[in-house]
């Protein structure tokens, strides 16, 4: 199944459930939201999961896109991407964690042909705050699904404080074996689908409250899903990275690890530039400048006169399309040839501070410390230019 079958598949499900189809937000949270990027669905909804009208009504759905940076090191793995849609579905107040979970189960089974004994559902088990969530492990049992209870695993939050509440996660087996363990034992489970029961808010000394209202908050990974209805080994191989596999050969030879690297980062850094984006020393500018550099870093391992100015037009039109941003491309690709330009630049620099007597043997924190505040060398670039 085609991710865009996908998409309209699982829209088309929640409306003909009553949920109102609400637009997906761009990667910049709001101004004053000290989170430097959109991490999930349900981030720039958090005013009316705390009891705010939502013009949509109580149920919607969406698809939109994230960016998570704690994921930036796992990248290159089958199941992690730096910037990736999110399906989303909400109940502000109306419906019940076990009514999502019944509907979720029904479109994995029927609407999009998954076998029920491939899946394997995580409830939370309860501690001394809050007790086992009873009613969405009722629900499984009642489906014949197997149930892992675990506690640390199925309590949601988006942060140390705001809403929060217990999770029951769906995952599909991936394995070419048939499973004989759970999820946290066995990595080729792989979560597709999360369902919060967000009734609680987490207050600064860690106590918990009621919310004004009980919402029930879905987040499915798009690419992850896909990959997997696709019959794929990783995220890279489903078709949302066609054209990447198609065009980039013809540019660089790249082995595994170096060409996932270079796509995720690559898509990502597209992504974030269309969002308005601009590499900098600080924030949002510094995780996109990472990126790119990190892009580079990898190219320039085999060949130094490799260039992004390389890359296809036509990959940076198709990734801007694909995550519906109106951005002109030609912006997108002077704004990383410009960073291309500037960290060329601080290489050279580098080698020249490198090659000081002073930091021709092993370097301390104390060394480390200097190069990065003195000639804006950071820690990485430094390991880098030491192993040329």
């Amino acid at each position: 199944m085609k991710t865009e079958h996908l998409v309209r598949t699982f829209v088309e499900y929640f409306e003909e459930r009553g949920h109102h189809l609400i637009t997906g937000s761009t990667l910049l949270p709001p101004p004053g939201d000290p989170v430097l990027f959109t991490t999930s669905g349900m981030h720039p909804l958090t005013p009316y999961l705390e009891g705010r009208p939502h013009p949509g009504g109580r149920r919607l759905v969406n698809v939109q896109r994230c960016l998570r940076t704690t994921d930036l090191d796992e990248v290159g793995d089958a199941t992690h991407l730096t910037v990736f849609e999110m399906l989303g579905t909400w109940s502000l107040g109306d419906y019940e964690g076990p009514q999502s979970l019944a509907w979720g189960y029904d479109l994995l089974t029927e609407g999009l042909g998954v076998d029920p004994g491939l899946l394997h559902a995580t409830v939370y088990a309860g501690d001394e705050r809050t007790g086992l969530d009873s009613a969405s492990l009722e629900l499984w049992q009642s489906r014949g699904v197997p149930v892992e209870l675990t506690v640390t695993d199925n309590w949601w939050s988006n942060g140390p404080t705001g809403p929060c509440g217990p999770d029951s996660e769906i995952f599909l087996w991936s394995g070419t074996t048939p499973p004989r363990s759970t999820p946290t034992r066995d990595e080729r489970w792989v979560e597709v689908w999360n369902h919060v029961t967000m009734r609680h808010r987490r207050l600064d000394d860690g106590s918990l409250r009621p919310l004004p209202q009980r919402n029930v908050d879905t987040g499915l990974g798009l690419e992850r899903l896909a990959s997997l209805l696709q019959g794929k080994r990783s995220v890279f191989d489903c078709d949302v990275f066609d054209p990447w596999r198609r065009l980039v050969p013809g540019v660089w030879t790249l082995d595994e690890p170096t060409r996932r690297l270079v796509h995720d980062h690559l898509r990502s850094a597209v992504v974030i530039g269309g969002d308005g984006v601009r590499p900098g020393s600080t924030g949002r500018g510094y995780v996109l400048r990472r990126l790119v550099r990190r892009v580079l870093t990898a190219l320039w391992r085999d060949d130094p006169t490799r260039s992004v100015g390389d890359l296809p037009p036509g990959l940076v039109e198709h990734t801007l399309d694909h995550f519906r941003q109106d951005t002109d491309p030609g912006e997108v690709r002077r704004m990383l040839l410009d960073e291309e330009r500037r960290f060329r630049r601080l290489l050279e620099r580098g080698r020249q501070v490198l090659a000081r007597p002073r930091f021709r043997g092993p370097l301390d924190e104390e060394d480390l410390h200097y190069l990065h505040d003195t000639h804006g060398l950071p820690r990485e670039l430094v390991t880098t230019l030491r192993e040329e």
